[in-house]
């Protein structure tokens, strides 16, 4: 049986979707799937080609 921590607001027979996930998960599971964050962030090139704009030139635009 699973009982909610706190209450739902739901009405009377709402259908509703459930996903059980566990919360507790390995701290290596967890750290793997930092390492695997940072690396895919190094992989990103983000790269503005020319000047940047001025201050001024960005007031502009709005």
């Amino acid at each position: 049986m699973l009982k909610p921590a706190r209450e739902l607001g739901l009405h009377e027979q709402q259908r509703v979707r459930l996903i059980v996930e566990p919360i507790d998960e390995m701290p290596e599971d967890r750290n793997a799937a930092l390492a695997r964050l940072r690396a895919s962030i190094e992989r990103m090139q983000f790269f503005s080609k020319g000047p940047l704009p001025t201050r001024e030139e960005l007031h502009d635009r709005a």
